[in-house]
């Protein structure tokens, strides 16, 4: 995990006044500058990249990252990793127990298919007691699609089980039950309080709000509720708007491949689960099967750990395929959008 009292002058090359701008950029620590390119650290510091690449040497020395490691080693760290439940059963074991922290989870389909509806739920999920299927942190979201409504977590907060919000009150302390109006007001406002939300108004605020992201998960690290998971809805729309044409199509992948390891690492540094929705369009070469295909390309296909795709089917019913994912199989399942949340077939 990172430590934001770490003596970054200490580090060779690094006086007082380039502490101070990294700190400003986030670079609070020593693994967030292990895990940073050259020419990055170089822009961000006002320095040369001869001399940054020093620094990023020493901070992986002081670190100790970067090295090999065995297989048990990564076994026991993986140890550590988290699974935020649907609370669908069907879909946590597709999942192989839910969605897990320190990875990027994209969520793809059409328009009104209900991706949007799945952020808000982890969003809930995610504040509840670990043996209640969350992570007992807290969530950064950020909207490009001003989809971002706090009605909505309150009708999904009353939508869970009995069971589920008598152990969220005990976890937030909160006396009274389900069924005492106080205590349901006082609960639905304190997970709505550990709800961050900022509204992306085009691609470049949205790479620098990914940025800020890992400020509020250092801020809240040593916190009750940690951040541990990170929504981006919807990942790629103000690319897909601002870079149109095969002429803009390189840019718009170098900026996309940016913030995706932007996100990335907030996830890896603060053992955060992040889950992102992705826009589709039409495949005219798919003569069988469904044409919907993700967009995004190879970059971003490659960057997401697991790739999950969301369907329409007979009203409110919803087809969660797992597509791709390192260690599981590809699967299927059935879920129902309702007014109180996500709810088994």
């Amino acid at each position: 995990m990172a430590a934001s009292t770490e003596n970054l002058e200490e580090l060779p090359g690094v006086g007082p006044a380039t502490a101070d701008k990294l700190r400003e950029n986030g670079y609070d620590s020593y693994q967030s500058i292990a895990v940073a390119g050259p020419a990055e650290l170089s822009n961000t510091a006002d320095i040369g990249e001869s001399n940054a690449n020093d620094i990023i040497q020493a901070a992986r020395s002081a670190a100790d990252i970067g090295g090999f490691e065995t297989g048990a080693d990564v076994l026991e760290r993986r140890e550590q990793i988290g699974k935020l439940k649907w609370l669908i059963p069907e879909v946590d074991d597709m999942l192989g127990g839910g969605v897990e922290t320190q990875s990027i989870t994209e969520v793809y389909g059409e328009f009104g298919a209900g991706k949007s509806q799945i952020t808000h739920q982890l969003a809930v999920n995610v504040q509840l007691p670990n043996d209640a299927g969350g992570l007992h942190g807290r969530c950064i979201f950020i909207d490009s699609e001003d989809t971002f409504r706090p009605e909505r977590i309150e009708e999904m907060v009353r939508g869970l089980s009995d069971e589920v919000l008598e152990a969220a009150m005990e976890d937030q302390e909160i006396e009274g039950g389900p069924s005492d109006d106080d205590a349901m007001d006082e609960l639905i406002q304190a997970f709505l309080d550990k709800i961050h939300v900022a509204k992306a108004f085009n691609s470049n605020h949205q790479i620098l709000l990914a940025e800020k992201a890992k400020e509020i998960a250092a801020e809240y690290e040593d916190d009750e509720y940690p951040v541990r998971l990170v929504c981006i809805d919807s990942l790629t729309a103000h690319f897909r708007a601002e870079y149109v044409g095969r002429g803009e199509l390189a840019n718009r992948q170098q900026k996309l491949n940016k913030h995706l390891h932007d996100i990335d690492r907030v996830g890896n540094l603060y053992n955060a689960a992040t889950v992102v929705t992705n826009q589709v369009q039409s495949n005219p070469d798919a003569f069988f099967g469904d044409p919907t295909k993700p967009i995004g390309g190879n970059i971003l296909g490659h960057k997401s750990t697991f790739r999950m795709y969301l369907k329409k089917s007979k009203g409110n019913k919803r087809i969660v395929k797992l597509v791709d994912a390192p260690n599981l199989p590809d699967g299927e399942a059935v879920m129902r959008v309702e007014g109180a949340g996500l709810k088994p077939e």
